[in-house]
């Protein structure tokens, strides 16, 4: 076994200070010499993997780890750096080992496992190794594509034809397509030599974008039509949904986590255990990749979007929902506000009553996905901080929180309780009280001065609706005001019924009972 599992044990042993600058250094030979990892696993490479970062790192190349310890995928994983100021010679110093620690909580119950991922044989920097990165196009063994070039990864952007002398282009999908395209020349269009691609980047639809960019460069360059028609009929792209908080390198914990592991580890990764990987595609895939067999919590599906509604909706829209009250409650991060006994009941309100119900899948699946929420929001290992949260936050609710306060006010007549007061501390959150050096600033109402995290024309406009209607007694005239502002939300929200009185009625207890005390009377 290449994993160990503890748990209940205190947070502390991590915070201790310790210093390993005179331990080993993790590289192949000296997990080998102490049984860290297998042994003559000559497994080929399977899979081909644009992005060397903390996610994937964390996501997929465990996936291919346990799969390869739990079934018979037996496959191995070959880096392309994305950026020419990428990671992999960094990590080729470790020969592409790292020690992942996945920590949380896990049914009640505190987890935390290490595990040294050795699936990575190696890495190409395409910027100075372009024929290397073509000639592995040639291998026949590579199957499956994944990436996670971040979310301006997957776009088009008009790039020249870089031949078989490069220089490689800096667009993700112009090199995925000139690689594929070698690759169809190598093994003169055979349909076994097709790939499954399938990337990582959390974009809706990711992977028929890519596919998309991918023709349209096939097209620019009149590269062959039977090339083109094998992109279509030997390769699939599949669109995905990835769901894990993986927060990277612990810089503050590192030096007491290497005395622990007893070893000096350059290339730490941590995440929480919680996983998720949903992929539109056809089941035959799943006897390819046998996540259901190693454990790895992976649904094949005909349809992805109820599950990026599951998550928008109940996950971001309850971080959404009960952050920015929770900063001005005085709560620094999610936990801290998880474990109040008045912000977690209300957070919990939130998620059950208002948030799920609204979600299209079974009733049964929509309530194990939020008891992980709550569990996830516990986790002692994560700081999510409430005001980075508060990033964009009008955007965010519209995308994550109206959609369902939308929906359950059609059902009833009348707005949902929770997620109307939500927004009401969300126009008190973006009251600004100071304009300094083009930035705005709010204030709680014990006194602390924040930055109001959002673009400029939206700052302004809630300056001047407070400027206009901030007097004790105006409320309505407030609500009337923001929910109007079809530039938020896309329509004017005073036609839906109750919602001004609702959002007035919420201003009006926030500033007369402070925010607790709102709570208390909600």
């Amino acid at each position: 076994m290449f994993v160990a599992a503890m748990v209940t044990h205190p947070l502390a042993v991590y915070g201790i200070t310790l210093y390993h600058s005179d331990m080993e250094k993790l590289n192949r030979a000296y997990a080998l010499e102490h049984n860290l990892i297998p042994a003559g696993d000559a497994y080929p490479v399977r899979v081909l993997q644009f992005g060397e970062g903390n996610f994937l790192r964390a996501f997929i190349d465990w996936f291919i780890d346990v799969m390869n310890e739990k079934t018979t995928f037996g496959g191995n994983v070959l880096f392309v750096q994305p950026t020419p100021h990428g990671t992999v010679a960094r990590q080729a110093e470790q020969d592409f080992l790292w020690t992942l620690l996945l920590r949380g909580i896990q049914n009640g119950t505190t987890y935390d496992e290490r595990r040294i991922i050795s699936c990575v044989k190696g890495a190409i920097d395409p910027y100075s190794n372009w024929a290397g990165f073509l000639e592995s196009a040639r291998n026949p063994t590579i199957r499956f594509i994944f990436s996670n070039t971040t979310e301006a990864g997957i776009v088009y952007v008009p790039t020249e034809n870089p031949g078989s002398a490069g220089p490689a282009p800096l667009s993700f999908p112009a090199k995925l397509v000139f690689w594929l395209y070698e690759r169809y020349k190598h093994f003169a269009g055979a349909a076994d030599c097709g790939c499954v691609i399938i990337p990582c980047e959390l974009i809706e639809s990711n992977g028929r974008h890519l596919k998309k960019a991918v023709q349209k460069h096939a097209a620019d360059w009149n590269l062959d039509a039977a090339f083109r028609a094998w992109l279509d009929s030997a390769c699939v792209f599949i669109n995905t949904l990835v769901d894990r908080v993986v927060s990277g390198y612990p810089k503050e914990e590192a030096s007491a986590i290497c005395a622990r592991l007893g070893y000096d580890d350059a290339l730490l990764d941590v995440g929480e255990y919680f996983h998720l990987f949903v992929l539109e595609a056809d089941k035959k895939y799943a006897s390819e990749l046998p996540f259901d067999k190693a454990g790895i919590n992976a649904i094949w599906t005909n349809d992805v979007k109820p599950y990026r509604e599951r998550k928008v909706r109940i996950l971001n829209g309850a971080h959404t929902s009960v952050s920015l009250i929770g900063y001005l409650a005085g709560k620094e991060t999610v936990r801290e506000y998880t474990r109040d006994p008045a912000l977690g009941a209300f957070l919990r309100r939130c998620v059950y009553d208002e948030l799920a119900p609204t979600v299209p899948l079974p009733p049964a699946e929509c309530k194990a996905f939020a008891d992980a929420v709550i569990e996830r929001f516990t986790n002692p290992f994560v700081r999510h901080q409430c005001l980075s949260i508060a990033l964009n936050s009008v955007s965010k609710y519209k995308v994550r929180v109206l959609p369902s306060l939308i929906e359950l006010t059609a059902k009833a007549g009348a707005p949902p309780p929770g997620l109307t007061f939500a927004l009401a501390a969300l126009v008190v959150f973006y009251r600004v009280r100071a304009v300094k050096d083009g930035s705005y600033f709010g204030r709680t109402a014990d006194g602390r001065e924040y930055a109001i995290p959002d673009a400029a024309p939206v700052l302004a406009q809630f300056e001047e609706y407070w400027r206009n209607n901030g007097a004790p007694g105006n409320e309505p005239a407030l609500a009337r005001a923001v929910l109007a502002n079809t530039a938020f939300w896309g329509e004017d929200l005073n036609a839906l019924p109750g919602l001004t009185a609702g959002l007035a009625a919420g201003l009006a207890s926030i500033a007369q009972n402070g925010i607790g005390g709102a709570l208390e009377r909600l």
